[in-house]
């Protein structure tokens, strides 16, 4: 028989605004800008599209309102080879949407509105419990609610597939939602909520927060920016992996494709070690090109 590995990301759909200025405002000020797009976005939709540009089995769950901007998030799905049948439509939200702040370095600040994403729950997961009983893996995120986490991961689970967990944004997990984590992938500043404990953003300082974490988790992986990125599991194996050293034009995405990429090659039976490499390749690929050329 054959094995057809197959990735499904449970999380966040939002309509992104991108706009591009020479600096960010202050308070009180008003910057003029030089440009403008409209791009999807949400964690959960860029993880999806960026495993399904691996050729791997892409499915995405999650929920858009009737509205133009779920309309393009749909469209956008569909383009990019992501199953979006257990997206639903709901009429009692707007779509989530997002509006990110550039500078003229690449580096941003956004403000997001969850709208429809905070409508899911058991209800999608009844839906699709069939595709939850395949799923080599699950890819989870910090945008939606605990609870609809939880659900998810238990179908999955109870399959015996894998869940993994992209713990953004920071916020603490409930400790039902930990049990059933196999894998997570945080950065300094979730991984110093979740250890208790200070973390620096170097590649030593991420190991070390990896070995502190794997106290909870099976498997810990810490990404530390520029740095690189380390790995941790209960058998003792630690992994470091230093960073693809790019000419920054803009950081935004770039967890979101690493994520979707790692999920993607572990899926498909890649070694850790592999897996870590080509997630950390492709996601300095996407830091290397500017923000205005990217198709997402």
């Amino acid at each position: 028989m054959t094995f057809s590995p197959v990735v499904t990301v449970f999380g966040s759909l939002h309509y992104d605004i991108a706009v591009f200025g020479p600096a960010r405002p202050r308070k009180g000020e008003t910057v003029t800008g030089t440009s403008w797009h409209p791009k999807s976005g949400g964690k959960g939709g860029n993880q999806a599209v960026s495993a399904a540009r691996t050729g791997v089995a892409t499915f995405m769950i999650g929920a858009v309102a009737g509205d133009d901007f779920g309309d393009f998030l749909i469209a956008n799905l569909a383009r990019k080879n992501v199953d979006h049948t257990f997206v639903r439509r709901d009429a009692s939200q707007s779509t989530g949407m997002s509006v990110a702040t550039f500078d003229a370095e690449g580096d941003y600040g956004a403000v997001i509105v969850s709208g429809s994403n905070l409508t899911l729950g058991d209800h999608d997961v009844s839906a699709a419990r069939e595709l939850l009983s395949r799923t080599t893996i699950l890819v989870l995120q910090n945008e939606i609610p605990d609870a609809a986490n939880v659900a998810a991961a238990k179908a999955v689970k109870q399959a015996g597939g894998r869940v993994l967990i992209n713990a953004a944004p920071a916020r603490i997990l409930s400790n039902d939602l930990q049990h059933l984590i196999d894998i997570i992938v945080v950065n300094a500043i979730e991984a110093e909520m979740l250890a208790g404990v200070p973390v620096v953003e170097t590649l030593d300082g991420a190991l070390e927060a990896a070995r502190k974490l794997v106290k909870i988790f099976p498997e810990v992986v810490v990404t530390a920016g520029g740095s690189g990125v380390a790995y941790a599991n209960r058998s003792g194996e630690e992994i470091a992996v230093a960073a693809v050293k790019v000419e920054v034009e803009s950081t935004h995405g770039a967890g979101d494709e690493f994520i979707g990429v790692l999920a993607a090659e572990i899926a498909s039976g890649k070694t850790m070690n592999a897996a870590l490499q080509k997630a950390n390749i492709e996601a300095a690929r996407l830091v290397g090109t500017p923000e205005k050329n990217r198709l997402r």
